[in-house]
């Protein structure tokens, strides 16, 4: 398996795909670095020169993705809790935050929180 960003991605797809194995990068995302990297969407992992995996490899050093990203995520997430805001307080309760509909479809959060619920009272 190929490493790029800290991550093994799959040998036997195609580079595009492998990409969005990253965290941070989907398939426009993943297009842009083939681009700039020259290297051809259709190639798949195996068949990658060490040169190539280089060049994709310092083009997706440019972006931010997994740990760092991850990171800015939560302390965003963290930011919208602390100071009260709409979103913030739907993330404390575990509802969808981007104007989801509730009135059917929370039932799986819903579940998650009894799950959590049971978890912390075994405890």
């Amino acid at each position: 398996m190929a490493r790029i960003a800290g991550v093994d991605i799959p040998r036997e797809k195609r580079v595009v795909i492998s990409l969005t194995y990253i965290y941070g990068i989907g398939l426009p995302t993943a297009q842009k670095i083939l681009e700039e990297a020259k290297v051809s969407e259709d190639t798949r992992v195996r068949d990658l020169t060490e040169e190539e995996l280089t060049r994709i490899r310092e083009v997706v050093d440019r972006y931010k993705v997994e740990g760092d990203l991850r990171r800015e995520v939560s302390l965003n997430i963290k930011r919208l809790i602390e100071i009260g805001s709409y979103r913030g307080i739907r993330h404390r309760r575990g509802l969808p935050v981007r104007g989801q509909n509730t009135k059917k479809t929370i039932r799986v959060r819903a579940k998650v929180r009894v799950a959590r619920l049971l978890i912390r009272k075994n405890k």
